[in-house]
């Protein structure tokens, strides 16, 4: 089977899908909050092994804690998805901490505060439109002649 094949493709998607489900819905560890989600699942082709892409809102001292805590609790989540997949071959988990939605919202709280800055200028230079520059005012001759 190639490594992008459709097949491999669909089997990430469930895997995802189930990997979601499983960790908010079952895994009662306190450890890990509400706000994590599942962003990425890549099976090897073989089906023996799965890089779990996982993304969690917080500081670094909950992001490590979450992190262990799913290592923990692997062989709970593998018996899950063994559950809801009907493979021959259920993959080893491998949890990896993706920031991708963490800089996702920093990017857009920095574009908002720069249309802010930029539409705050704008409605300065509005104000400053009423009043002619001396130094710019059209002396009401054509472009060529000035």
């Amino acid at each position: 089977m190639k490594k992008n094949s459709i097949k491999n493709e669909r089997i990430n998607a469930e895997v995802q899908r189930a990997l979601s489900r499983i960790i908010r819905e079952e895994v009662k560890d306190p450890r890990i909050p509400v706000m994590v989600s599942v962003t990425q699942c890549k099976v090897a082709p073989d089906l023996k092994t799965c890089k779990a892409y996982i993304s969690i809102l917080g500081d670094e001292a909950a992001k490590a804690e979450c992190h262990a805590a799913l290592k923990s609790a692997a062989g709970f989540i593998r018996h899950g998805l063994a559950g809801l997949l009907n493979m021959r071959i259920t993959p080893e988990i491998t949890f990896v901490m993706d920031d991708s939605i963490q800089y996702g919202v920093e990017m857009s709280q920095k574009i908002d505060e720069v249309m802010a800055r930029q539409n705050a200028e704008s409605a300065g230079r509005e104000e400053n439109a009423g009043t002619p520059d001396p130094m710019t005012a059209d002396s009401g001759l054509p472009d060529e002649e000035q």
